[in-house]
């Protein structure tokens, strides 16, 4: 797997806005974006009465290590809100880091790549748009094949919107 990737998600308030001011925070905090998926509307994962997220993936490029990424991240949903209620509740602002590049991190609170991206249409959908052809670096699977096993049948629909 080639580069770093972020999945950033919203269902909460203002979705966009949210995801637009993560974006920006990212930057501010020296992260460069290089890609970014097309924005996409999800039915919620794990919980169902709650309303659909917006959801977009960036690549990206920075000098922190995984850890240092994730304080950044932990701080950045921080400052816009986010408040860890419940597992799989409603949230304003949630990212995730699904790949950096090939490593694999097995931490008591970082796991990389995310154990959550074979099962996820939402995580996926966007992955094949952007890099169909990546391997997991575990699974050795392309995002294509992994689509195309994944049992998850919730609702991932593109969007206009743009970041």
């Amino acid at each position: 797997m080639n580069g770093i990737y972020l999945l950033l998600g919203s269902n909460m308030g203002n979705r966009l806005e949210y995801l637009r001011e993560a974006e920006q925070q990212l930057i501010a905090n020296g992260i460069q974006v290089i890609d970014e998926s097309s924005v996409y509307e999800t039915e919620p994962w794990g919980k169902k009465n709650q309303d659909w997220f917006l959801n977009v993936i960036l690549q990206i490029e920075t000098s922190k290590n995984p850890s240092e990424l994730l304080k950044t991240i932990l701080k950045i949903e921080k400052s816009l809100g986010r408040i860890r209620k419940e597992k799989w509740g409603e949230r304003c602002i949630d990212i995730d880091i699904l790949y950096y590049h090939d490593h694999v991190v097995k931490h008591e609170n970082l796991i990389i790549p995310h154990k959550g991206i074979p099962d996820r249409r939402f995580t996926l959908v966007p992955l094949v748009e952007m890099c169909p052809l990546e391997t997991h670096p575990i699974l050795s699977k392309t995002h294509m094949q992994l689509l195309a096993e994944c049992s998850d049948e919730l609702d991932c629909r593109l969007t206009d919107y743009k970041l």
